[in-house]
């Protein structure tokens, strides 16, 4: 396929992009192809903004980690960083985005399906990016209270 000038080849991409987000749209949902292409709390803070990070590997073999800043047993700030596919980015930053604010005690009593329900639905073969996120916070907080 040829082009004719650059606006052609810009169009094309653009459409194509939009093709792309359809189809994600159909096999996810609005919200988590959102939560993937635009994550919250994505990437590693500055380490004086961290009280406890623990990277965790499912057995679908991709790893998460958070980083949790933590004053009085309450999360003042979660990031996370993953290596998985699309729905594990989206697990990740809504598990930021529930446990942003919350005591320790709250986020031990998260379970899959409320993460998964969070996230408005995911695909029964993604219902395993639900439980990463959730094994891989509660190993951090396992490993901050063996601290303190």
């Amino acid at each position: 396929m040829s082009y004719t000038s650059k606006e052609d080849f810009d169009k094309f991409v653009d459409e194509l992009q939009k093709e792309i987000v359809n189809n994600e749209i159909k096999d996810f949902n609005e919200y988590i192809v959102e939560l993937f292409h635009h994550p919250r709390n994505w990437g590693k803070p500055p380490l004086e903004d961290v009280s406890v990070s623990e990277k965790y590997q499912g057995p679908c073999g991709d790893t998460m980690e958070f980083f949790l800043k933590i004053k009085d047993d309450y999360i003042q700030k979660a990031n996370f960083y993953t290596d998985g596919c699309g729905a594990t980015v989206a697990a990740g930053s809504q598990m930021t985005l529930l446990v942003e604010g919350k005591t320790l005690d709250f986020v031990k009593t998260i379970q899959p399906r409320d993460l998964d329900n969070a996230l408005k639905g995911l695909p029964g073969d993604h219902k395993h990016c639900a439980e990463l996120s959730v094994n891989a916070i509660k190993k951090a907080i396992e490993k901050y209270k063996l601290k303190v």
